[in-house]
C-alpha cells in the first residue's frame, strides 16, 4: 500500500488500448441476433467487457479528476466531477430520445417492419403513460435495461468526493466505504428502482459496481501498488480462468449435467446486477494476465519495427487507442448504432456475408466517431494560421540597351 503516491497525470497506453477493445466488444454485444456475441469474453468467463469498461473508467477518472482534487482542493475537484456528471446525464437523456424516436420511426415508416422495434426494447410502457415516465426518465427512476450503464456511471462518479475525502483521512476508511456499499448491494439493501410499476431495480447496481471502478481508480491514483509479476500469481490467474470456464461457456454446461447444476448453485456469486464476488475474482485474474502480457507501461503493445506486420499493427494500435480515448462519445454512438445494425440484419437476413458486412461497417462508424470527436476536441478553429513570409519588394526591370 502507498498513500503518498500522487495520481498520474498522463494517459497509460494500456488504459486506452483495453478500453478501446471494450468499446468494440460492447458494440458487438448490443446488436440483436449478432452471431459474433458467441465469441465475446462474456461467453467464456464470469466477467466481460463491462468490467473492463468500468475498471478503465476508474483509472481514467483518477487521471482526469485526481489532479484537480490534489492541486486545487476538494471544492474545485468536486465541481470538476459535477461538470462531468452533467455531461454524462445529458448524454444519457439524449441517447434515450434518439433511440426511442428512431424505433418509433422504424415502426411507422417501414412498409412491413420485421418486428415491433419499440416493444423489442420494452419501451411500450413509456409511450403508454409518457407524462409519468418522462418525470421518471429525468429523475432516473425510470431506467430501461438497455439504458442502464450511464446512470450507473453517474452515481459512481457522485461517490468520488466522498471516497477521496475518506482516503485523505485514512486509506482504510475508503476501503471500508467501498466494501460496505458492495456488501449492501449483495444483501439487496442498497439499490435503485428501475421503473415505478414494478420492483425491478437498475440492471447495473452502482453500489455493487463501484467496487471495480474504485479498484481501477485506486491503482492509477497510487493508493495501492500493482501486484508483482511472479510465476505463482500468473498460475493462479490462469487457474481461476480455467476453473470458471465449465460454468460460463454454454457449450460445456449445457452438455455436462454437474456443470449446469453447479452453475445454478453459484448464481448469486456470478450475478451481474449486483456485481457478484466470482465476477470480481474472475475480472482481477483476467486483468492481471492482460497487464502482464502488455508489459511495463505497455511496452509489448508497441511494435519493435515500423515495417511489414509491425507497421500494420502500429496503425491498428493507433485506431484502438483513439477509440479508447474517446470512450463516452464512442459508447453513446455504439449504443445507437447497435440498434440500426440489428435492423439492417433484420432486413438483409443473417448470413455470414451480411453479418460480416454489418459488423465491419459498425466498427468503421465508431472509429469515425472517435476521430471526429478528437478533431472537435482539438478545436482547430481556435488555432492561428502560421504567419506567411513577407512578399519580396517589387522591382522594375531596367530598359534594354
Amino acid at each position: 500500500m502507498s498513500t503518498a503516491a500522487p495520481a498520474q497525470s498522463i494517459r497509460d497506453p494500456r488504459l486506452d488500448f483495453f478500453r478501446g477493445l471494450a468499446m468494440f466488444i460492447i458494440l458487438i454485444a448490443h446488436v440483436p441476433g449478432n452471431w459474433l456475441t458467441l465469441w465475446i469474453p462474456a461467453r467464456f468467463g464470469f466477467s466481460d467487457a463491462t468490467e473492463t469498461f468500468v475498471f478503465c473508467s476508474g483509472m481514467a477518472s483518477a487521471i482526469a479528476f485526481g489532479r484537480a482534487f490534489r492541486d486545487q482542493g476538494m471544492a474545485i475537484g468536486t465541481a470538476r466531477v459535477g461538470f462531468r456528471i452533467w455531461q454524462v446525464y445529458w448524454a444519457h437523456i439524449g441517447l434515450f430520445f434518439a433511440i426511442a424516436v428512431t424505433m418509433v420511426a422504424l415502426n411507422t415508416f417501414l412498409p412491413d417492419p420485421p418486428r415491433n422495434y419499440v416493444g423489442q426494447l420494452n419501451l411500450t410502457p413509456f409511450f403508454r403513460t409518457p407524462d409519468v415516465n418522462l418525470l421518471g426518465l429525468m429523475t432516473l427512476t425510470y431506467v430501461p435495461n438497455y439504458f442502464d450503464i450511464l446512470p450507473m456511471y453517474l452515481v459512481i462518479l457522485a461517490m468520488m468526493p466522498i471516497m477521496i475525502l475518506l482516503v485523505r483521512i485514512h486509506l482504510f476508511l475508503g476501503i471500508a466505504f467501498s466494501l460496505a456499499l458492495w456488501l449492501g448491494a449483495q444483501a439487496d439493501i442498497l439499490a435503485f428502482p428501475a421503473e415505478p410499476w414494478s420492483e425491478r431495480e437498475w440492471f447495473f447496481n452502482p453500489f455493487g459496481w463501484q467496487l471495480v471502478f474504485y479498484t481501477g481508480f485506486a491503482l492509477m491514483a497510487g493508493w495501492f501498488r500493482p501486484p508483482p509479476v511472479t510465476p505463482w500469481l500468473i498460475a493462479l490467474a490462469v487457474a481461476i480462468i480455467l476453473l470458471s470456464l465449465p460454468f460460463a461457456y454454454f457449450r460445456i454446461y449445457r452438455a455436462v449435467e454437474w456443470a449446469s447444476e453447479s452453475r445454478q448453485e453459484i448464481a448469486f456469486f456470478r450475478a451481474k446486477t449486483d456485481f457478484g464476488l466470482f465476477r470480481y475474482i474472475h475480472f482481477l485474474a483476467t486483468a492481471y494476465l492482460a497487464w502482464v502480457i502488455a508489459g511495463p507501461k505497455g511496452a509489448r503493445l508497441i511494435p519493435k519495427v515500423a515495417t511489414g506486420l509491425g507497421l500494420v499493427w502500429s496503425r491498428v494500435l493507433t485506431v484502438i487507442l483513439t477509440v479508447g480515448q474517446q470512450s463516452l462519445a464512442v459508447f453513446v454512438a455504439s449504443m445507437y448504432l447497435a440498434r440500426l445494425m440489428g435492423v439492417a440484419l433484420d432486413l438483409l437476413g443473417r448470413t455470414h456475408l451480411t453479418m460480416a458486412l454489418v459488423n465491419i461497417g459498425g466498427a468503421g462508424l465508431i472509429i469515425a466517431v472517435a476521430y471526429t470527436t478528437r478533431w472537435f476536441k482539438a478545436k482547430p478553429w481556435s488555432k492561428r494560421a502560421a504567419p506567411q513570409p513577407a512578399a519580396p519588394p517589387k522591382t522594375t526591370a531596367a530598359p534594354a540597351e
